[in-house]
């Protein structure tokens, strides 16, 4: 008898709780529940939205448009450990014996194919060596260097300005960041090595 006593309170005393949350929560703000609710479904504007968290590395903002709006990519010069090249490029006579191969020995062009391989004068400005040469001898900042690659990978910039080709950087709203195109490519040998797929499965022994 006392527990159907306690039940029956209880279908009570539950939806009056209810109730009275309900009521404070509507009280708890200016107009009603309804008139909150519809103004929380406004239009999302992905825009006004900042990046949750600050990025580690610096970026650019980008000299094209993606879909008629602005974006940014990853600076290029701050990871480019002997940048400013016009230190060691002057006017003076080089004397070191093998000055090239100490300087840049470590670079290994593997750019273009056979007869259509690239030398260094082809993407490096030999008057001003801060910069790379786009087309008609137009000066690149390294920091902007998809222009400079986009000027043969027209197609893959194409794909890249819309977001096929690359990456993001942040998150879907805020800010559009994204790699530069020698973030992932060593510009000297942009070619990716071949390598099998990598899969997975359970230990044996599971």
């Amino acid at each position: 008898m006392k527990k159907t006593a306690c039940r029956f309170r209880l279908l009570f005393l539950v939806p009056g709780m209810v109730l009275l949350l309900w009521c404070r929560v509507a009280d708890a703000g200016e107009g009603s529940v309804l008139d909150r609710i519809n103004e929380a479904n406004e239009p999302f504007d992905n825009s006004s939205i900042q990046s949750a968290l600050p990025l580690p590395v610096k970026t650019v903002l980008a000299r094209e448009l993606y879909q008629g709006g602005t974006f940014r990519v990853l600076a290029r010069k701050d990871s480019i450990s002997r940048f400013r090249c016009s230190v060691c490029h002057t006017e003076a006579r080089v004397t070191v014996r093998d000055g090239v191969l100490f300087t840049h020995g470590n670079v290994v062009l593997n750019h273009g194919r056979e007869r259509d391989s690239l030398s260094c004068s082809d993407c490096h400005n030999e008057k001003e060596r801060d910069f790379l040469v786009g087309k008609k001898g137009v000066k690149v900042d390294f920091d902007h260097s998809y222009q400079l690659c986009g000027k043969c990978h027209f197609r893959q910039k194409s794909d890249w300005l819309g977001g096929a080709h690359g990456k993001r950087v942040v998150y879907w709203a805020g800010e559009r960041i994204i790699n530069n195109c020698t973030t992932c490519h060593n510009p000297h040998s942009p070619r990716f090595k071949k390598r099998m797929p990598a899969t997975y499965s359970l230990p044996l022994d599971e």
